[in-house]
């Protein structure tokens, strides 16, 4: 008999393998129990736990008397849930900001790895065809995000974009300071991806990281 744990987790994939195999988006209904059970070939109990767990993580909403549908994943925000504590805590605040840095050097680990021909062309043409924020060659805040939103996507660790998505999108409400580089920082970071060069990039991030390395928060 298997692990009480491991049933529980088959029973979660293979929910999941269900939800992309049928091609269910946000907004669409999600088989009924019943079914998901015949399906599964499971007990109804275990499968209502796994849609229960689900649910607690914000992937799916139950409504009464409908049935259960796939949430629109942006509307559930995990940072934001302890946002009362981290405004009051620069501890706190300082220990996004690390957090951040350290997801960001994982995503260009991998995207070292990952990276396509075609999505260092969409870097290159996203640096070149967008006017800078100064006449000294500095690139925005804005442009960052999206700039290593690209980077973060080349990894296909669809996880791993979320947490860096969402850590992006809090820092950005606590953090009042800009931040800007220069287009020596982007074409570096593209060269060093391109050459699949890890260490580079990840040295490229730590020396223009002014935010994780500002210590007044």
């Amino acid at each position: 008999m298997e692990p009480q744990g491991k049933v529980y987790q088959n029973i979660l994939d293979k929910i999941k393998a269900i939800i992309y195999n049928d091609g269910l988006q946000t907004g669409d209904k999600l088989p009924s129990e019943r079914e998901l059970s015949e399906r599964l070939n499971a007990g109804r109990s275990s499968v209502r736990e796994a849609l229960r767990s689900m649910e607690m993580l914000g992937l799916i909403e139950t409504r009464r008397g409908e049935g259960t549908f796939i949430s629109n994943v942006k509307n559930h925000r995990l940072v934001e849930v302890i946002a009362s504590f981290i405004l009051k805590d620069t501890k706190s605040r300082r220990d996004l900001l690390e957090t951040r840095h350290l997801i960001e050097m994982d995503i260009l680990r991998l995207a070292c790895d990952r990276i396509t021909d075609e999505e260092l062309e969409q870097l290159r043409t996203m640096l070149y065809h967008k006017e800078p924020a100064s006449e000294e060659d500095i690139y925005s805040t804005e442009f960052d995000i999206a700039f290593f939103r690209v980077i973060t996507s080349s990894t296909k660790n669809h996880l791993l974009m979320r947490l860096w998505a969402e850590l992006s999108d809090y820092h950005q409400t606590i953090w009042h300071h800009l931040t800007y580089r220069p287009v020596t920082y982007y074409e570096a970071l593209i060269e060093a991806l391109a050459a699949r060069n890890q260490e580079k990039a990840i040295r490229l991030l730590s020396e223009y990281d002014n935010d994780f390395k500002q210590q007044d928060i």
